[in-house]
């Protein structure tokens, strides 16, 4: 038996935990990355053995399969050509699953894999079909699955009534939780009535080197959706997905997506300097590069940027002093500081929210932007704002915590 085994494999190679399961009426809700140890997708895995009976899958952002590249890209409902069940669509014409879906199974298995961070959006679907189970009746296993970010937490907590499908509830940007660990975590603090299981993996060790949190050298890393390719970008992403609501690019086009940034009108030089004059300390636990790259779609397709790499995938990364949101925030603040007029923020509609600013909505109150902006506002500011936050979650998350 490996030394490591995810929900998905347990639930493959043990009879005794799929007993419940028969005679039940199934359904998977997964992405591209929900493989097997073997690396066959979930759905297939499940539907080979002959005591599950699968009645019905579901898609989150980017599909079941994978079909989708951009963000705000909708995937549509089908009829798996090899299973003959419909798959559907919950980043379509639905966000939360109808009734008549619903209708479709008894027991919903979900094998999802997270990157660790408030803004993916698979952690918004995690909470709505949880309680959508809860007022349906129905059932739900979680498959767990490695944080390949680890414990380590950071960010501001989502302020109340900016919830949206990029925030799901009072989370820091690094929430530092498996998947079924989050699952606990929405079901207690929503109160939700539900008959749930959590298939929890064997032998994860959250703070082991060299992966600290993904079992590097044991497991392919299958992309959970079409930009996040590596570790490398799954460390970087908490701070990296800000520029989302940016004028920046955030390497989407290039090979190494949510790993750098950069823009046609920057200088990437006298921005590292400015970064390291205002807070040098917020830049530990991994290596900055000056770099050029050219978009080959999204924003600055073909042109030239001036940039920086974030590199934390030598022997320089220390998760513990890896800080990638104060990062990003950083240099948020030293291109206001190096340009005040520079336009930074992104005027567009985000996840179909067309109100309120994208980096806003990405943050979960506009307190990260003000900062920003503010000419006299320091990273020491920034930082007392945040450590009472990161300590209250640290102090919430920890009953919920399972590895």
């Amino acid at each position: 038996m490996p030394a490591l085994q995810f929900g998905l494999d347990r639930l493959l190679t043990d009879p005794a935990l799929r007993r419940p399961l028969r005679g039940r009426r199934l359904a998977l809700l997964a992405h591209p990355a929900s493989v097997s140890a073997d690396l066959r997708h979930a759905l297939d895995a499940l539907a080979a053995l002959p005591d599950l009976h699968l009645t019905a899958a579901f898609g989150p952002q980017h599909g079941l399969r994978g079909d989708k590249q951009d963000n705000m890209v909708e995937s549509p409902e089908f009829l798996d050509p090899l299973h003959h069940i419909p798959v559907f669509s919950l980043y379509g014409a639905v966000r939360r699953p109808t009734p008549a879906m619903m209708a479709t199974f008894d027991v919903l298995l979900v094998d999802l894999q997270d990157l660790g961070c408030r803004i993916y959006t698979f952690i918004t679907t995690l909470r709505y079909v949880l309680e959508a189970a809860a007022e349906h009746g129905k059932a739900v296993w979680i498959l767990d699955r490695p944080n390949p970010a680890g414990r380590p937490l950071e960010g501001l907590l989502l302020r109340p009534g900016w919830e949206s499908f990029v925030g799901a509830g009072p989370l820091p940007m690094r929430h530092g939780l498996t998947m079924g660990e989050l699952a606990g975590w929405f079901i207690s603090r929503l109160a939700l009535d539900l008959d749930w299981t959590l298939i929890p993996m064997q032998g994860w060790l959250p703070e082991a080197a060299p992966g600290y949190g993904w079992p590097l050298g044991e497991r392919c890393w299958i992309n959970p959706s079409p930009n996040a390719p590596n570790l490398s970008m799954a460390r970087c992403y908490a701070g990296t997905v800000m520029l989302e609501g940016s004028t920046l690019s955030e390497g989407r086009g290039t090979t190494r997506p949510l790993e750098l940034f950069g823009a046609p009108d920057i200088d990437a030089r006298q921005l590292l300097l400015s970064m390291d004059a205002l807070a040098a300390h917020w830049l530990q636990g991994c290596r900055l590069r000056e770099c050029w790259f050219e978009p080959t779609f999204h924003k600055h397709a073909g042109q030239l940027c001036h940039g920086v790499q974030i590199h934390v995938d030598d022997g320089c990364y220390r998760p513990a002093s890896f800080r990638p949101w104060r990062l990003q925030s950083l240099a948020f603040k030293a291109l206001r500081q190096l340009q005040p007029d520079y336009p930074l923020w992104r005027d567009f509609a985000y996840e179909y929210e067309f109100d309120r600013r994208a980096i806003d909505l990405i943050n979960g109150s506009p307190l990260l932007r003000e900062w920003v902006d503010d000419p006299t506002a320091t990273p020491a500011d920034l930082d007392a704002l945040c450590r009472s936050d990161e300590e209250a979650w640290a102090q919430a998350r920890q009953e919920f915590l399972r590895y």
